[in-house]
This record gives structure tokens, C-alpha cells and sequence, in this order.
């Protein structure tokens, strides 16, 4: 499966993001039910970078064509599946990193998209909630993406999102976003 360059996100309408989203057509990982054949080695860092066996994976292609085939199991745990095998991988924190936005509208017509580091285009929804856990250093954002699988907002990203609540501060009971119809409270709970 080739590789597109990854577009220019500021430079694209929303006509055109819902049309890329439309053609990234995901394998049926949760169709694959193989036997469990072993361990990947590989590990996904808390901040998007992923390992084998230690050392990065340098090559973006590799990694956006493994996050293809990456599946959340009913015990939390996640595995890189195909139709023969299914290898155990590592996750730190989340699996996919949010680290770009795209902000079309305003107010409740709002719509935040956000590119992964992966490359995929997630449209904030009902179907794709953000939600903020407490940690130790304060709010830990996450936006979820597809079959349990979340991606941590960047900092500079949950910074954009901040200033998006406060600009609406007063006109919502408390402070938040909106994006498809769907309002997110920044509190973490």
C-alpha cells in the first residue's frame, strides 16, 4: 500500500480534509482473529515515537503503515494484527500523538480536526471524543480515535484548545470546546 505525502493541513478546506479522511480506508483489524505468534519488539513512547527493539523507527512510511494494522484487545493491552499473526507492541501512554489542529467555524459550528502523528485525520465528534484525565502536572488530553484507541494532544495543541475555552468564556457554564455538534468540557474528571 503506497504512502501519500502528508498534505499541507492549513492549506486544505474542510471539503477537502473530509475528503482525505474518506479515502484513508483502514484494514478489518478487528476481523483478524490469528493465533498469537509472539512479541513485536516493538514500544510506543508517550511521545508518539515508536521503537524496535530499542531504537526509533526513522521512517515515517513504516510507522503510519504499522499504526494500519495496531488493535486494541478487549484486555487493554495492544497488538499489530494481520489475517495469518498477531504480535504483541508496547504502549506507554496513548498509541497516536494529536500534534497538529485545524479549526474550521465558530461556537457550536465549530469543527477541530486534528492530524496525528501517524498522518490520520481525526474530526473531534460524538463518535471521537476529547476527554481530559487528571495527572501529575495537570490536565492529560486525549482525543479518542478508532476500536479503544486514543491519541494525547500535544501540548501545544491542548494550549490552542485553552484559548479556544477561554475566548467563549461566560457563553458556556463551563469552560470547554465544541466540534460537531458536541461540546467538550476542559475539566478533567
Amino acid at each position: 500500500m503506497p504512502m501519500r505525502p502528508l498534505p499541507d493541513l492549513a492549506s486544505l478546506s474542510l471539503a477537502e480534509i473530509a475528503q482525505l479522511m474518506e479515502e484513508d480506508r483502514l484494514p478489518p483489524v478487528e476481523r483478524w482473529n490469528p493465533t498469537h505468534c509472539g512479541d513485536s519488539g516493538m514500544t510506543i513512547l508517550r511521545d508518539g515515537r515508536w521503537l524496535h527493539e530499542g531504537a526509533p523507527i526513522t521512517r515515517e512510511s513504516m510507522v503510519r503503515l504499522f499504526s494500519t494494522i495496531l488493535r486494541r484487545e478487549p484486555d487493554g493491552s495492544y497488538v499489530l494484527v494481520t489475517p495469518v499473526e498477531k504480535l504483541s507492541i508496547a504502549v506507554e501512554d496513548a498509541p497516536f500523538l494529536a500534534s497538529e489542529l485545524r479549526v474550521e467555524g465558530e461556537g457550536t459550528e465549530s469543527r477541530l480536526i486534528f492530524r496525528l502523528n501517524t498522518g490520520d485525520l481525526v474530526l473531534a465528534d460524538a463518535g471521537h471524543p476529547l476527554r481530559f484525565e487528571k495527572g501529575p502536572d495537570g490536565p492529560l488530553p486525549y482525543l479518542q480515535v478508532r476500536g479503544g484507541m486514543d491519541a494525547r494532544i500535544a501540548r501545544p495543541v491542548y494550549y490552542e484548545l485553552v484559548e479556544r475555552a477561554l475566548a467563549r468564556e461566560g457563553q458556556d457554564p463551563i469552560p470547554g470546546v465544541w466540534s460537531a455538534g458536541s461540546f467538550f468540557p476542559l475539566d478533567a474528571a
